[in-house]
């Protein structure tokens, strides 16, 4: 049976989506909804042989399922009214711009029998899921923090900060690889425009089995670095997406600490060892976004990057706002 898919909103990232759900099997793309009549101006010429539209209740063939790709503001709404009109749906990063509104979708998909999804397309990078089957297997022990850098020269948003922007592919990451949940949250941004919206900034997440993660995003970084070390008392791990094919380097490092005396000084023993480059999977991680919605909706399964991840981040990128505005660390 082909799942008809409606791509709304055809803006920076709607293309890919529509792209990749266009070559899917099991799949087929009925409609491409924007309001802005370049954006189906373009979306016409790209697909000459799919409906375009001002309005979703303007095709001529009813989709089972949407793919919403609009403004973050936007999600909640679109996604409840699809939902509430019998349609599964996969929703852009981050879910929502509140937990409530996480919430009230998840519990509209649940109440409705349908999924709800959230497009946090690295976890279906070949690298991300490399890591994962690393830290799984306990290749390089127990997991005592994630250090991310994740900044460059723009895009400045309109409607949200830098967490809200840059900030979840690195939470969705770190809550799919560090077996513990999220017990505290301490940010702090900075603004050098009249938006009030933070361009740069720092998040701490603590996690309740002890596991630190540390996130450096900015906007206004003269180079571009997508770096994430995830370090075990046994090895650790350098993730370098803009390495073109050694993206992972697993290092046979670390160190040993002892106690030294009764004044607790402690010694310090290094470790250093080889480097492994594993081998990684080259599939499009998006195109393994839009065939595990619509496995998961065939199948009726529950998918890597699922709702109840999607409201965890959303609850995160929540509490860091508030630490913000009070320059206090907030429990969650």
């Amino acid at each position: 049976m082909t799942l008809n898919i409606a791509i709304i909103g055809y803006g920076y990232w709607g293309p890919n989506l529509a792209r990749n759900f266009a070559k899917l099997s099991g799949a087929s793309v009925v409609g491409i909804v924007d309001r802005d009549p370049e954006r189906r101006s373009l979306a016409s010429s790209a697909y000459p042989e799919i409906e375009v539209v001002n309005d979703l209740s303007e095709l001529s063939t009813q989709p089972q399922a949407v793919v919403i790709a609009t403004p973050v503001h936007s999600h909640a709404g679109i996604a409840l009214d699809c939902l509430r009109s019998g349609m599964n749906v996969l929703v852009e990063k981050p879910l929502s711009i509140s937990y409530d509104d996480a919430l009230a979708i998840k519990a509209e998909a649940e109440k409705s029998g349908l999924l709800a999804m959230v497009d946090h397309t690295f976890l279906y990078t070949g690298a991300v899921q490399k890591i994962k089957e690393l830290t799984d297997s306990g290749e390089i022990g127990d997991l005592n923090y994630i250090d991310s850098t994740r900044i460059n020269l723009g895009l400045f948003q309109n409607d949200v900060d830098v967490f809200w922007d840059l900030a979840p592919h690195d939470l969705s990451i770190a809550i799919a690889v560090i077996p513990s949940r999220p017990v505290s949250v301490h940010a702090i941004g900075a603004c050098h425009t009249s938006s009030g919206l933070a361009n740069m900034g720092f998040l701490i997440v603590g996690f309740e089995n002890g596991c630190t993660l540390h996130i450096n995003v900015s906007w206004v970084s003269p180079v571009k670095m997508r770096n994430m070390i995830f370090g075990g008392d046994k090895k650790m791990i350098l993730y370098n997406d803009m390495e073109p094919s050694e993206k992972i380097r697993v290092y046979d490092s670390g160190y040993d600490i002892t106690e030294a005396d009764e004044k607790r000084k402690c010694l310090v023993e290094y470790r250093m060892g080889d480097i492994f480059v594993p081998k990684i999977s080259q599939v499009e991680a998006l195109y393994g976004v839009a065939s595990d919605f619509v496995n998961s909706i065939a199948n009726k399964g529950t998918p890597i990057s699922n709702i109840d991840l999607g409201c965890e981040v959303v609850r995160i990128l929540e509490a860091a706002k508030k630490s913000i505005e009070t320059g206090l660390k907030v429990d969650v």
